[in-house]
């Protein structure tokens, strides 16, 4: 069973709510992304969403644009984020790491090599943004091949026709985006988002987790009375952003927001 599959039974057997931060890996630079993986670990990560910086990546807001101009800045590539999945899976073996990010990059590497690196680093699952389950019919077969679970994302503009195909094709989780627009937005209606996930639940078992407008505990408990996990990303590359010319405080502050979080969370 995938390490997200795991994850995820554990937590329903707990009654428990998923906890996933996403951080862009190589911000403010590259040798310190693992240290922050093991830190949100340990402020209570169930799952860690690792992002590969891109120079377009068009549905996220500036603050994770900068992540993204800032780790490329010092010369991130896909093979030094595999590389750093097996640096943190040297003491870590068992917290799931999801790739987000977008297809030129894996294309670049070429699937098959993609594939093969990303399996022995210890990726567990792929979120491309750019790569709807329309799209991925020739790709997704080779992730499931090697063990990589396709993750997809749905809107509230998704249709109901086309959420179905989305969740016939999905694998570990869905990701859904609680309103219109990028990442970091700052509006989020939590009963909007109960009124949407609730005909999804009708057409999948696999979880539902909710990104975009996740900024504290207040707000991560509320759309965790609704969901199966909450998706923390710009309120942590905020605090990354904030502490980038002196990294050492960085482990701390992702911990102090995670840990509120958490906490919230589990109450």
């Amino acid at each position: 069973m995938n390490r997200i599959d795991q994850r995820f039974a554990a937590l329903k057997a707990q009654s428990r709510r998923a906890l996933i931060p996403y951080i862009t890996a190589g911000d403010p630079a590259p040798q310190y992304t693992v240290g922050f993986m093991h830190a949100c670990v340990e402020a209570g990560a169930d799952v860690l969403e690792l992002g590969v910086p891109f120079s377009d990546p068009m549905a996220d807001g500036p603050v994770i644009q900068k992540a993204c101009e800032r780790a490329l800045k010092h010369g991130t590539r896909l093979a030094d984020v595999l590389d750093m999945v097996a640096s943190f899976r040297e003491t870590d073996q068992t917290t799931p790491v999801v790739l987000m990010g977008y297809l030129n990059p894996v294309e670049r590497m070429g699937y098959e090599a993609f594939v093969r690196r990303a399996r022995d680093a210890g990726v567990d699952g792929i979120l491309m943004v750019d790569m709807p389950p329309e799209e991925a019919t020739a790709v997704a077969p080779l992730f499931t091949e090697h063990g990589l679970q396709s993750i997809f994302l749905l809107a509230p503009t998704t249709s109901p026709s086309r959420a179905a195909t989305i969740c016939a094709h999905g694998e570990g989780y869905l990701y859904y985006v609680s309103l219109k627009g990028v990442t970091g937005a700052a509006s989020l209606d939590v009963e909007a988002v109960a009124r949407q996930l609730a005909p999804l639940r009708e057409m999948t078992d696999l979880p539902l987790c909710v990104g975009f407008g996740i900024r504290d505990g207040e707000t991560a408990a509320a759309v965790g009375r609704v969901a199966d996990g909450v998706i923390v990303g710009s309120a942590l590359v905020s605090r990354i952003a904030e502490n980038a010319e002196r990294p050492e405080a960085i482990p701390a502050a992702l911990k102090a927001v995670l840990s509120d979080m958490r906490d919230a969370l589990d109450r």
